[in-house]
């Protein structure tokens, strides 16, 4: 934890100490609301993504709006929304090691809870942890549909995975995990549809090769902030994923909006100080790569296209300002990181902002839950 905080509720904006992790509560409930309408009078329903903001507060508001849960990367993670009160959870990973399992299958105690299997040695260590329990399992068998990660082959591979959590005891076969990450990024409308709709026809054609067998697919989910339109239209998918939307970080904000597309805003800013002014090519500010991840690219100077974040080293960020208007040692920017999730994770607590002030702190409770 830090030893100062940045800000405290009550704040004006302009005092809020850098670097800081900044949410616009007008954008970010904006981007909520476009979701929620976005999915009103369809038979799909939303499961928002917690791994981009790891924050109960977040995840609160989302079921508040109609996601039926989250979905989280972690055990860790799964703990600490469900002590939150969250009460379905899918876990969309594989959890292999008997500590991971001793503390995910308590967890089904309180909260429905899902997880991931893509090989039957999976399958069978979450059964043991179950019936160990005596708890039940939901087990999505995760296909792979083009991400080329995790997951097994669609059709028989996937049919035969089904059967065995189907016949296992303490496990509830709930469905099939459909996730293509890669086209969440593909810049082009064009190419983003291309992608899904081989992985909705995989989806499709496994399903259907499950249902052939006599066993029900109750669930069919999937579909990220990119792309989620894509399935909601699809008539396979009957669960969406999607987290990244309620910030907009840099990356997702670079995609080519298509017609039709939900117009999400940039809600997540990283608040930083010039703090050298050496040379007029550059400026230094105090948000390096302990304050923004950069494994997507760099950040965005927010509102500034005259200056480019060029460099980022521990606790520096280097823009470029040759070309630039004046920027003087003391302004404050503010950044639109290049990805939401690691850089959410760098951080102890949101700070709030609506109109000129600060107006709470949200804790990002699920920081570094890596286990």
């Amino acid at each position: 934890m830090s030893y100062w905080k940045a800000a405290q509720p009550g704040d004006p904006v302009v005092a809020i100490d850098t670097p800081a992790l900044v949410l616009d509560l007008d954008a970010f409930e904006r981007n909520l609301q476009r979701m929620a309408d976005a999915l009103r009078g369809r038979n799909v329903r939303l499961r928002a993504h917690a791994k981009s903001h790891k924050c109960p507060e977040i995840a609160l508001r989302q079921v508040a709006l109609g996601a039926v849960g989250i979905c989280c990367q972690k055990v860790g993670e799964a703990a600490v929304f469900v002590e939150a009160g969250i009460g379905d959870i899918l876990v969309t990973n594989q959890v292999m090691g008997d500590a991971k399992l001793r503390r995910l299958a308590p967890l089904a105690r309180k909260a429905r809870i899902g997880v991931l299997a893509d090989h039957p040695q999976q399958v069978q260590a979450l059964a043991a942890a179950a019936q160990a329990h005596a708890v039940t399992l939901d087990v999505y068998a995760e296909v792979n549909v083009g991400a080329n990660r995790c997951g097994v082959a669609p059709g028989d591979e996937a049919v035969q995975l089904a059967r065995q959590i189907a016949g296992s005891a303490g496990l509830r076969f709930a469905g099939l995990q459909c996730y293509h990450g890669p086209a969440q990024h593909l810049r082009s409308p064009q190419q983003r549809a291309a992608a899904i709709k081989e992985a909705i026809a995989a989806a499709r054609m496994t399903r259907d090769a499950i249902e052939a067998c006599g066993i029900a697919v109750e669930r069919v989910t999937g579909a990220g902030t990119g792309t989620f339109l894509h399935e909601r239209d699809s008539g396979v998918f009957n669960e969406l994923q999607a987290g990244s939307y309620i910030f907009l970080d840099r990356d997702y904000g670079d995609n080519e909006r298509g017609e039709g597309d939900v117009p999400f805003e940039h809600a997540l800013f990283v608040r930083t100080t010039v703090m050298s002014r050496a040379t007029p090519q550059r400026a230094i500010v105090d948000a390096g790569l302990k304050a923004s991840s950069v494994d997507s690219g760099m950040p965005a100077v927010w509102q500034r296209p005259d200056l480019r974040y060029v460099k980022a080293a521990d606790e520096h960020g280097v823009l470029a300002t040759a070309d630039a208007a004046a920027v003087s040692l003391g302004d404050v920017l503010m950044l639109v990181p290049g990805h939401c999730d690691p850089t959410v994770n760098l951080y102890d607590e949101l700070v709030c902002v609506r109109g000129d002030s600060v107006e709470a702190l949200w804790p990002v409770a699920a920081r570094g839950a890596l286990l």
